[in-house]
């Protein structure tokens, strides 16, 4: 039985484990992990890797405004595309900005702009899904239509993906932009849960139509790449065989963005030109003066244009917050997912196999120290697995492999918790099987006072006045004689089993068994100033016991018995006494000598119950005796009377 409430224990607190295990990663997944990926990212994977030189930016910044009063001539962004068209011979130019409606102010302006990007073939510029429809439904699906016919690329899905549906329309370019425009992207991004820029919307997926992202538009360009594969768990490049690790959300398929660390403690990753400085220059080359950027700074150079001014009030602040920075300039962001998909550099996600597979490993060495090792050794042994996990977590990141970093170390944390506990209550268990079992060996009392005092057991004790009771069967060595050694066995269990009670009831603590005899005590350890009338009150008790014994016994056929008891009250030493390994709590004096041998003259007077003088001063009011004068006891120079106990007066406890 014990043994089933055991493993039912086992069962009950194996299950609650793995239920607050559930509970616990789940919490971690969805509220520690995404603060611990930012933390990673910023001081250990974007660390460890520089942004292309290749790829720069140039940015209409705070500078910039002081060049003309906002908004700016669209002929402006013209002069910039054409000095990077005339005078430099960048590889690609990606324009991080949506144009949607005509200036009306300034049509020639437009004009200019329109006629420059004409011009230009290896533009990219940005638009925008949307999540509702801006028109009618008849010139949304016109639009639509024109806008895939001419910027589509080949999509190739050989297996079913996932629903998407966010999107269902495209922010509308002006008919002359439109048509000047070559190439474009989605500059669309979108933040997770908590407000972070993490991923990059890679492809978007418009009423059914799939669009790359501005920088994969980019890549595919450079690489005269047509077709891309959508798989559910990444995008195919054709020509370059590029794999992106993606996600399907129903933005469409997003991916990890690796971030690299800041050039020169900017809040760019990419080397930046302010649009005022490229103005400037451009227009001293028209002037044939020295250009205050060279021209040929961007020669084989990827260049993104994009405004990202302080000005919020001109909303030209195009940030977002990410890993990295709170607001961090959108065409950067841009720029380094070009940058991740040209390098290959690819924050890679830990699947659930591979994380349920770390967790159970944790928790298997945590559980491992603590019922192993001692509780330092193993606290500083999870201490030093946690703090070796974390190691790992930075290697990790550092490849770019994103890893659990809080969740093992809250499973560690619970195993430790639970681990504890389950290892307190079984020893709390263990510990009580063993006091109910050496307390079979000791009284409990003297147990309870060695684990009161657990911390300060020693060799030595205390003088204090007790009472000593010895009691000894009469006739046992012939009894022992004509039985078996299993039938006298038998007879003294159940004898020592009828008067434990008795004794424990009065106070009285069973200090020895010798053979057929016991030896209790009253007054220690228990503290009882009665204890020389509760002795003689549990003698009185224990011989009615043995009365009501001996009848059962004869009917049964086994010999009769009786017993002799010897009571004797004084001062004693109590304590333990023995070696500092071995030692026994006992009472030992001459008060104990005398209570054992004024129960061996039971023999002599043929009595059953005997007590001292002392022993009689303290019960006179409740015992009737016979008093036996001038009685010689060995080892007493002087003679001294002893009292036969016939009888304790009614009303008593027995």
């Amino acid at each position: 039985m014990k043994i089933l409430k055991s493993k039912g224990f086992f069962i009950k607190s194996f299950f609650f484990y793995i239920f607050l295990t559930f509970f616990v990663i789940l919490l971690s997944w969805a509220f520690l992990e995404p603060f611990a990926y930012n933390f990673m990212v910023k001081y250990f994977s974007a660390p460890s890797l520089s942004g292309s030189k290749n790829i720069v930016i140039i940015a209409i910044d705070d500078k910039s405004i002081s060049y003309h009063r906002w908004p700016w001539p669209r002929e402006y962004y013209g002069q910039i595309m054409d000095f990077l068209h005339t005078y430099s011979t960048p590889q690609a130019i990606g324009f991080d900005a949506l144009i949607q409606s005509a200036d009306k102010d300034n049509p020639a302006s437009d004009k200019k702009f329109y006629d420059y990007i004409n011009k230009i073939d290896n533009l990219i510029v940005g638009f925008s899904p949307l999540g509702q429809k801006v028109f009618d439904d008849k010139r949304e699906e016109k639009y639509n239509k024109q806008f895939y016919e001419k910027f589509k690329v080949n999509i190739d899905t050989p297996y079913p993906l996932y629903k998407y549906g966010t999107y269902s329309s495209i922010s509308e370019f002006p008919q002359d932009y439109f048509n000047a425009v070559k190439n474009t992207g989605s500059v669309n991004v979108s933040t997770n849960a908590n407000g972070y820029l993490t991923y990059m919307d890679q492809v978007v997926e418009v009423n059914g139509n799939f669009y790359p992202s501005l920088g994969l538009r980019m890549y595919m360009f450079l690489n005269d790449a047509d077709t891309l594969t959508l798989m559910p768990d990444n995008i195919v490049v054709n020509k370059t065989n590029l794999f992106i690790p993606a996600i399907s959300t129903k933005q469409g398929l997003q991916n990890l963005i690796r971030f690299y660390k800041f050039v020169n403690n900017t809040e760019y990753t990419h080397k930046k030109y302010s649009a005022s400085d490229v103005l400037r220059s451009y227009q001293n080359l028209k002037e044939g003066k020295k250009p205050i950027i060279d021209p040929k700074e961007f020669d084989n150079k990827i260049v993104f244009v994009g405004a990202n001014a302080k000005a919020a009030a001109l909303g030209l602040e195009d940030a977002l917050p990410t890993p990295m920075l709170n607001a961090h300039p959108g065409v950067d962001i841009q720029a380094t997912n070009l940058d991740n998909l040209i390098n290959g550099d690819f924050m890679k996600i830990t699947g659930l196999a591979q994380d349920l597979g770390i967790l159970i490993i944790m928790s298997i060495l945590t559980f491992i120290l603590i019922s192993r090792f001692s509780f330092i050794i193993s606290l500083s042994g999870i201490i030093i697995l946690a703090g070796l996990y974390l190691l790992f977590c930075i290697y990790c990141y550092r490849r770019g492999i994103a890893v659990n970093v809080y969740t093992p170390i809250a499973m560690q944390a619970l195993t430790t918790i639970f681990g504890y506990s389950y290892r307190f209550i079984l020893e709390g268990k263990n510990k009580e099987k063993i006091k109910q079992a050496m307390g079979k060996y000791l009284s409990q009392d003297i147990m309870k006072n060695v684990v009161q005092n657990i911390d300060d057991i020693k060799l030595g004790g205390k003088r204090a006045n007790v009472t000593v009771l010895f009691a000894d069967i009469r006739g046992f060595t012939s009894m022992s004689e004509r039985m078996t050694a299993e039938e006298v066995s038998k007879i003294l269990n159940e004898y020592f089993t009828e008067i434990e009670p008795i004794i424990t009831s009065y106070n009285g603590v069973i200090n020895k068994f010798i053979g057929d005899a016991v030896m209790a005590i009253f007054g220690e350890p228990i503290q009882d100033i009665n204890h020389p009338v509760n002795a003689v009150k549990c003698a009185y008790a224990m011989l009615k016991k043995v009365d009501e014994l001996r009848d059962k016994w004869l009917f049964e056929g086994k010999p009769k018995i009786e017993i002799g008891i010897g009571i004797n009250t004084g001062e004693a030493f109590v304590g333990n006494i023995g070696s500092e390994k071995r030692l026994e709590y006992t009472v030992i004096g001459d008060t104990v000598n005398l209570a054992s041998r004024i129960e061996s003259y039971n023999k002599v007077y043929h009595t059953n119950f005997l007590i001292s003088s002392s022993t009689y001063s303290h019960v006179t009011n409740i015992a009737d005796v016979i008093k036996i004068s001038d009685v010689t006891i060995r080892g007493k120079s002087k003679k001294m009377d002893i009292f036969e106990v016939l009888r304790i007066q009614t009303g008593d406890k027995l």
